[in-house]
């Protein structure tokens, strides 16, 4: 069983990664409108991977169009993306603990990797970081942990079940990578919130993408106030 550097089981051309582009371009769209970013603005990406056999890897790279004002960074060796889109710069790293000054960028984006980092004290640092070097906001994704099929495994409803008893099916199934919580960490809206909130992350709200009715993709936006509008907001908490 062969798992990919888009920690997934799937085909390229299966129907499973037909739909995650998609969506993905679905949630691409969503960033842009959420986060109103404009040609000026510079943006970190936080997660790229050396998988090229998806059409949708390192789909922010492929999509944004201002390739000069990105910044690719992983721990994945995806230094073939400087040279693939010219004016982009790659900077190896783990999203736990960037090399970049606080608000060096304008926006971070990040695309289902959340869920890859850990535990919930990595996921934490995560958008921690991700926070602390953003000067207007963040935009991060990951799976809904009660969308009915679990999309790296393709397994249906049985991460439904207490996290023990998935990681032991996934055992049981032959799938020891994804049996660990440092390579698999399915997060429910609930939950994000939670460690958005103890990440320090401010201002921000979970909405999702559906499929076929049901939320699939969970996504976290958050921005930051001017300094006018905080001070109205301390205004505000003190009347």
């Amino acid at each position: 069983m062969e798992i990919n550097a888009q920690y997934n089981l799937a085909a390229p051309d299966s129907i499973p990664i037909k739909i995650a582009a998609y969506q993905r371009r679905r949630m691409f769209d969503v960033f842009l409108a959420k986060t109103g970013i404009q040609r000026k603005d510079t943006v970190l990406d936080i997660g790229v991977t050396s998988d090229r056999t998806y059409s949708h890897s390192n789909y922010f790279e492929s999509w944004y169009p201002h390739k000069d004002r990105i910044t690719a960074s992983g721990m994945d060796n995806a230094s073939f993306l400087e040279e693939l889109h010219p004016g982009l710069r790659f900077v190896p790293a783990d999203g736990r603990k960037l090399p970049f000054a606080d608000q060096e960028f304008d926006y971070v984006h990040s695309s289902a990797v959340l869920e890859h980092v850990g535990s919930q004290e990595n996921q934490e640092a995560f958008l921690s970081e991700a926070w602390r070097v953003a000067r207007k906001g963040i935009f991060v994704t990951t799976p809904n942990r009660w969308f009915p099929v679990e999309f790296h495994t393709m397994m249906p409803f049985v991460h439904w079940l207490p996290k023990t008893a998935f990681r032991k099916l996934c055992d049981l199934r032959g799938m020891e990578f994804f049996a660990s919580e440092d390579n698999l960490n399915l997060l429910s809206g609930s939950d994000l919130k939670l460690i958005a909130a103890r990440a320090g992350v401010e201002n921000f709200k979970v909405t999702s993408v559906e499929l076929a009715g049901w939320p699939s993709n969970l996504l976290l936006s958050a921005r930051r106030l001017s300094s006018h509008r905080f001070q109205e907001r301390l205004l505000e908490k003190a009347s």
